[in-house]
Formats: C-alpha cells, sequence, structure tokens
C-alpha cells in the first residue's frame, strides 16, 4: 500500500502542477486552467488506477503460474527439486546431514515443500486476491489527492499568475513533505528523498511553463 501512494501520489503532486503552470503562461483566466486541471486529474487517476490494477493481476497470474510449474517439478522431477533444496540450503550454512531431515519432511509434505520453493527460490510471496482492486483504488486516490493540491489555488482565484505563486508554494511544500514522509517509509534518507523528490516536481512544472511561455 506505501508503494502505492507512493505511486499515485507522486505522479498526482508533479503533473497537473506542471500542467497547470504550463497554461499560466498562456492564458489570461484560470478557468480554462481548472477545466484542463480536471480533466487531467481524472484521466490521469484513471489511467494510473488501471495500470496499478494490470500489474497486480500480473503478479497474481505470474504466482499462479510459477505455483503450478513447481508443483510439476516436484512431482515429475524430484530428485532435481531436491538438489535445489540442497544448494539453498548450503547457502544458508547448513551441512548436509542437517539438509537431509528437511528434505524427507518435504517429501512427505509436497504441499509445504512447494510453498517454501517459492518463496526461496524464486522470492515470490503469494498475493492477497483482492491485491488489485485494492491497489488500483489507492493509486487513483492518491493521484487525486495529490493533483488537487496544486489545482485548487486555481479555483480561489481568476489571475494564473498569482494563483501560480500560490501552487507553487503549496505544490513543492507538499512535494517536500511527501518525499520525506516517502524516504522515511521506504527506508531511505528522509531529507535526500525530500530534497529530490521537491526538485523533480520543480523542474517538470518550470519546463511547462517555459515552452508554454514561450510558444503562447
Amino acid at each position: 500500500m506505501v508503494r502505492d501512494i507512493v505511486i499515485g501520489m507522486a505522479d498526482g503532486l508533479t503533473v497537473p502542477f506542471a500542467l497547470a503552470a504550463g497554461l499560466s503562461g498562456a492564458v489570461d483566466g484560470t478557468r480554462i486552467v481548472v477545466v484542463a486541471g480536471l480533466a487531467e486529474i481524472a484521466a490521469g487517476a484513471i489511467a494510473m488506477g488501471l495500470g496499478g490494477y494490470l500489474a497486480a493481476k500480473n503478479d497474481v497470474e505470474h504466482y499462479a503460474s510459477e505455483l503450478h510449474r513447481e508443483e510439476r517439478e516436484v512431482m515429475e522431477r524430484t530428485a532435481d527439486e531436491e538438489h535445489e533444496v540442497r544448494e539453498i540450503l548450503e547457502t544458508y550454512g547448513l551441512k548436509p546431514e542437517q539438509v537431509e531431515p528437511i528434505i524427507t519432511h518435504f517429501k512427505a509434505n509436497p504441499k509445504v515443500w512447494v510453498e517454501w520453493m517459492m518463496r526461496f527460490e524464486l522470492n515470490l510471496e503469494k498475493p492477497h486476491p483482492a491485491r488489485a482492486l485494492t491497489s488500483a483504488i489507492t493509486i487513483a486516490v492518491s493521484y487525486i489527492v495529490g493533483g488537487f493540491v496544486p489545482l485548487t489555488p486555481y479555483m480561489l482565484t481568476s489571475t494564473p499568475a498569482i494563483a501560480l505563486q500560490y501552487s507553487a508554494a503549496a505544490t513543492l511544500l507538499a512535494l517536500f513533505a511527501f518525499g520525506y514522509m516517502k524516504g522515511t517509509f521506504t527506508g531511505t534518507h528522509p531529507w535526500r528523498s525530500a530534497f529530490r523528490t521537491t526538485l523533480i516536481g520543480g523542474l517538470a512544472a518550470a519546463a511547462a511553463f517555459g515552452i508554454a511561455k514561450a510558444i503562447g
């Protein structure tokens, strides 16, 4: 869920911010910015949510495919699977005489054997059945929440230049706070994550604003 929030919030803060900033350099009023921003938030949330759903469904299908293959190999290529178990356990420092009782236990419990191989040979965890829908909703909602941060100032004023100032301040502050929390949750350096996230979002908005201003 943390990963999905990071994906949705990061894009939700950055893309609408860049769009609003870019339009601010080309229009006289904020109505077009608000309409375009709302359309982008809706389209972005749907696209991001669908992407999260398909990715999670792919994880489920991949796990099921590998599980079926592993079940077949345990039954049909037992000797090869025993050899793989020995190789894996030896990397943990177990001696041959310590490994054999484990293999005997696995042969008596094929289901446990398959689950162990899925985790320690293939590094796959069984996905939650509802993961796809939860992932889609989490990403979409995070995108919407993030998207309204840069867009709200344009709803409260009719002057793009003034709205842009408040939007930039609010979004950069949100990017900094989000980057810091992301670094805390993911185990990276919080301050480094905060500065990196803020820099990327700021550069995206500045580039969009400059291009729109030059074209307009």
